[in-house]
């Protein structure tokens, strides 16, 4: 093959350029999850939203929302994950059967007619099924774009360029707030514009992903599971290079996939949603375990407090003592701080490693976040006994530490519960095995923004403990169940998770004992050759030396004969 049908980026650039063309599309879609997450914090606090959905009054003389059913306004908010979680398997499902392009182009069309719905809603039963549907949109988008940048991606450098979409997603959360605070100015804050507007906003990157996606290489390790050998083989030219030894690179990088397809397909022959959670028919892939680790490691990231502080910012600063115009400003601008920290992560992600990200975070989280708490509790006890400059300075000292909580996060633990599930599953279900994942995010998002409202009305600043305490939980939970990704091949992945228990310290003398017998199995990343012995397997090999019947595909003995 020469060139690919009909106009297609891949015809035209190739290696860094190509990449970084694949990823400027995927950032349209990141940038939308983050403008959608953080859209709500600012739309919480406009009057006529309040007044409409029924669920409080803003205050006529302090000029501050007053709640009066949490419990709706925390479940317009929620309902959002419930759909998310519906439509991130629907986008595993449909990923692994038609093709990354044509999901991503799938859940940018849903997106846009829950965003459509939510921006002309009337009431909250309207608001509610709105943003149900949204979440959908979301749900399949989140499933398959972070699938789609990982197979395309080289393995030394996947982090870092999951960690820059992950910049515009922060990026989104910042233009949503500054966008909203700059229209609480209109008519005083009064007028529906300014949440309507905001929520409208967003379908502009929807339609532009909708309308470029389709001029996109389709993913190359997809291409191959479906038999189209020789369209992958032009992609990875294109990705990896035409000339010379990347030539050689890119054809030893397709015959390693083709015979991890012959693998996978025949060490797992039951690979339904239900098959996957409880490990059944997965032989020793292990799929069951891996299901369990991204889900888990999503839900962590929420209780590690970004759920409450993302969302509910504002409320988190009129605890410290802050009026409602200043908490809307400082969480603008501790946003900002948020999106340049994830830089961070870009420099660092591929040097010190996933498990070491989150090590540092953890720690770094979980300190900002007792002091924060601490601070806002003495900010708010100087409020109450009339003392003025202590309750400023208090509140200074709390908004300091969620300023180092997110700045932390981003540099950290926003990055990598992403990654991780698109990195480590089996080929023939890389796509449902990241839904798994955001079903994680879904079920830990849902579930704290429905309890953030109650939480922080019941105990106060003690929430900030408790997120704080679930930090010091995940270093050891890491530690003992998350093997380190980092520099490994998605091909290599399979050995990693060859061990029969669950521990990291057996996953990787598992790992060795295979480099130690058969050493070619595991150092494509260093030289290039295959991961995956074409004659006797990867698994077989961890029993011993036994030769098994050549495990080649048809479409890969017509292309290597």
């Amino acid at each position: 093959m020469e060139r690919l049908p009909g106009f297609n980026v891949a015809n035209f650039l190739e290696k860094r350029q190509l990449l970084i063309a694949i990823n400027c599309v995927a950032a349209l879609s990141i940038f939308f999850f983050g403008y959608d997450q953080g859209m709500m914090g600012g739309v919480n606090n406009a009057k006529d939203y309040i007044d409409l959905m029924g669920f409080g009054y803003v205050d006529p003389v302090t000029e501050e929302p007053i709640v009066t059913d949490s419990l709706l306004q925390g479940g317009i908010v929620s309902v959002y994950y419930l759909g998310t979680l519906f439509g991130c398997l629907l986008g595993g499902w449909v990923g692994d059967k038609l093709g990354r392009i044509k999901t991503i182009a799938l859940g940018a069309a849903w997106a846009i007619v829950g965003a459509s719905l939510q921006c002309s809603a009337q009431n909250h039963n309207w608001m509610i099924c709105a943003r149900a549907v949204n979440g959908i949109g979301t749900g399949i988008l989140n499933a398959i774009v972070p699938v789609w940048a990982t197979e395309t991606a080289e393995h030394t450098s996947r982090g870092q360029f999951i960690a820059i979409e992950f910049t515009l997603n922060i990026f989104g959360v910042v233009v949503a707030y500054w966008l909203e605070f700059g229209l609480s100015f209109i008519d005083n804050g009064d007028s529906p514009l300014r949440w309507r507007f905001p929520i409208a906003f967003q379908i502009i990157p929807l339609l532009v992903l909708l309308a470029a996606v389709w001029f996109f290489p389709e993913s190359p390790r997809w291409l191959v599971k479906e038999g189209r050998v020789e369209e992958a083989r032009f992609i990875l030219h294109r990705l990896r290079g035409s000339t010379g030894d990347d030539v050689v690179r890119a054809d030893s990088e397709l015959h390693d996939i083709s015979n991890i397809v012959a693998l996978e397909s025949r060490e797992s022959q039951k690979n339904s949603y239900l098959h996957m959670l409880f490990g059944t028919g997965s032989g020793e892939l292990h799929t069951g375990r891996r299901v369990q680790l991204v889900i888990w490691l999503q839900i962590i990231q929420e209780w590690v407090g970004i759920a409450g502080v993302t969302v509910y910012a504002p409320t988190i600063f009129r605890i410290a003592g802050f009026d409602t115009y200043k908490s809307q400003w400082i969480s603008g601008l501790n946003n900002i701080f948020y999106m340049f920290a994830t830089l961070i992560c870009v420099f660092t992600l591929d040097r010190i490693g996933r498990r070491w990200t989150l090590y540092w975070g953890a720690v770094g989280q979980g300190v900002a976040m007792f002091l924060a708490g601490a601070f806002s509790k003495l900010g708010q006890d100087a409020t109450a006994n009339g003392d003025a400059d202590k309750a400023n300075s208090y509140g200074a000292a709390a908004a300091s530490f969620v300023f180092i909580f997110t700045s932390v996060f981003g540099a950290t633990w926003l990055t990598v519960p992403w990654l991780y599930p698109a990195e480590i599953f089996p080929l023939q279900v890389r796509a449902k095995g990241n839904a798994w994942g955001v079903v994680g995010w879904s079920i830990g998002n849902g579930w704290l923004t429905l309890l953030c409202p109650v939480m922080f009305d019941a105990i106060g600043s003690t929430t900030l403990h408790i997120f704080g305490a679930c930090n010091i939980i995940a270093i050891p939970i890491v530690w003992a169940f998350y093997p380190e990704s980092n520099q490994r091949t998605l091909e290599e992945m399979d050995l990693l998770f060859a061990a029969n228990t669950p521990w990291v310290w057996d996953a990787e003398k598992t790992f060795a004992r295979l480099k130690a017998e058969q050493p070619e199995l595991v150092q494509a990343a260093k030289r290039g050759e295959h991961v995956v012995d074409p004659e006797a397997g990867v698994l077989t090999h961890s029993r011993g030396l036994k030769q098994e019947e050549p495990i080649h595909t048809e479409s890969e003995e017509k292309t290597y004969q």
